[in-house]
């Protein structure tokens, strides 16, 4: 839902609004001619209602009249948005430093969340040591070597579950058809459990996960949804559109969950019945006395529970939702799919799963889960960040305290950077060098710069890993009656890029 709002609700807000007009006004003259250009800014609302029902959609649109660096007022904030190759190599070239810091939406300030977040948390040197316990002891290639293992038998236990889900569906009449997001987010949410906690977190199918898997999408949707509290600062107060309340109601869920593990560890710990591992969580409660945070002399067991649920954030929806669209395109395309059968039938043949040793002997699928990533980017605009002090960007003057927004889907779809940018094409990348780990940046699935991705390296794998073990186990048909031509690739809008309505398949396991 974009910013489409019932007349009444509003009428008292914006009547306060037109007392600080004078002020919100003033606070650009100083740059104007200096900024970069964008549409015309109504008074007070500025450009809020040009934001459209997919703002990065928008955003892409706009850059046809106002250029790939585009200024918009989005209420009392500055905004500036980067959406072409060109722009963001200048951005994490040149602009990393001082535009490194976050500004944390309205949303995500519910239960102090912010304060422990390594994903949203303000640039300071809390955060730097929450990064560098995250990339020593949770995301370095060594451990993501190292847990190899898990993720095969992961992936064994969902194909299993996969073939289970589909006889039942038989011997009830069904046709066999699944919804397949559930089944890839136990998958992925199992893989991570198992790096962060050296156990698995639902041990059983779908029906334990389901509340979890529930609760999680609909936090996700409230996140992601347009708040007037963001770019009205003394709207804060009473979050008019229940944004935070909503939130908070489905996170609280989600930090229960991890303050369960977490509360189970410490006791473990304190009882002196340490079993012979050495997790992230186990990482995390040894640094626990070691880091300083602002106004707190330790990182709080809260902090731990924040962070140990945004890494469960960070791996399992997007890691997820690229796999679900990458299906969703081989349905559309069955040649590609085809192409992928027969390159892993070749180096892997028919008697055994899909090894993370065979990837690199496998071209055609590396290219193909590149051409996913560029047309799905997890987070179709980046986490935004804030600049930390007024800065000259590709001859303009960005203020102080300006949102930075790097659409990262208009980014992929650069005809500059791209050639025929809107097709699915995988054998662009069979010639080319173009990777995604922040180092290109016409292709940024997972960022640049300071604030890029903690998971890409693991990320990436599971993808490669997960899309190839399911294409060699089985034969995919779409379900719900559709064809190629009729399924519905409409994007949902929130806190990443989801399918609108999810694909339901029918696999039938490959003898």
């Amino acid at each position: 839902m974009g910013w489409s709002f019932s007349l009444f609700p509003w009428l008292a807000a914006l009547s306060a609004l037109f007392l600080l007009t004078k002020f919100l006004l003033k606070s650009r003259k100083p740059y104007s001619k200096l900024l970069p250009p964008g549409p015309p800014a109504l008074p007070l609302v500025g450009n809020i209602f040009d934001l459209g029902e997919i703002p990065h959609q928008t955003f892409y649109q706009l850059q046809a009249k106002y250029g790939p660096v585009i200024w918009l007022k989005l209420g009392a904030v500055n905004t500036m948005v980067v959406q072409s190759a060109e722009t963001a190599t200048e951005l994490f070239k040149k602009c990393d430093l001082p535009f490194a810091d976050r500004k944390a939406p309205d949303s995500l300030t519910a239960l102090d969340y912010h304060q422990g977040s390594v994903a949203i948390g303000a640039y300071r040197e809390y955060w730097r040591t929450l990064r560098r316990i995250c990339m020593t002891e949770f995301l370095v290639h060594k451990r993501v070597d190292a847990s190899i293992p898990i993720r095969r038998n992961c992936l064994e236990k969902t194909i299993k579950w996969i073939k289970e889900d589909v006889e039942k569906s038989k011997k009830n009449g069904g046709s066999g058809e699944i919804q397949l997001d559930r089944f890839l987010f136990l998958n992925s949410f199992n893989i991570i459990g198992n790096l962060m906690l050296s156990r698995e977190v639902m041990e059983s199918k779908l029906d334990k996960a389901g509340e979890f898997f529930d609760a999680f999408v609909l936090f996700l949707e409230w996140c992601g949804k347009p708040n007037m509290a963001d770019s009205f600062q003394f709207l804060k107060w009473a979050d008019p559109q229940r944004i935070r309340k909503n939130t908070e109601k489905y996170l609280e869920r989600l930090l229960g969950f991890a303050s369960e593990i977490v509360k189970e560890r410490i006791q473990e710990k304190q009882s002196g019945k340490v079993k012979e591992r050495n997790d992230f969580l186990d990482a995390l409660l040894d640094e626990e006395d070691d880091i300083k945070a602002e106004g707190a002399d330790k990182l709080s067991v809260k902090n731990v529970t924040i962070v140990l649920l945004e890494m469960f954030f960070g791996g399992t929806e997007t890691t997820s939702g690229t796999i679900e669209w990458g299906m969703a395109e081989l349905l559309r395309h069955p040649s590609s799919m085809k192409k992928i059968q027969e390159e892993i039938d070749r180096v892997v043949g028919r008697s055994r799963m899909v090894e993370e040793s065979d990837l690199n002997k496998l071209p055609y699928l590396q290219a193909t889960v590149k051409e996913i990533l560029r047309l799905y980017p997890p987070l179709q605009m980046l986490l935004p960040r804030k600049a930390m002090e007024d800065t000259e960007f590709m001859g303009y003057v960005v203020p102080k305290n300006t949102q930075i927004l790097v659409n990262a889907w208009a980014i992929h779809r650069d005809p500059a950077a791209w050639s025929d940018p809107l097709s699915f094409k995988p054998e662009r990348f069979l010639e080319s060098d173009i990777d995604y780990k922040g180092q290109h940046f016409q292709m940024i699935p997972f960022g640049s710069g300071r604030r890029s991705c903690l998971g890409m390296t693991l990320g990436h794998r599971m993808v490669c890993l997960s899309l190839a073990t399911l294409v060699h186990a089985f034969e995919w048909k779409l379900g719900d009656g559709l064809t190629p031509e009729t399924l519905d690739m409409k994007e949902m809008v929130g806190l990443t890029l989801r399918k609108k309505v999810p694909l339901k398949v029918i696999p039938t396991p490959r003898e």
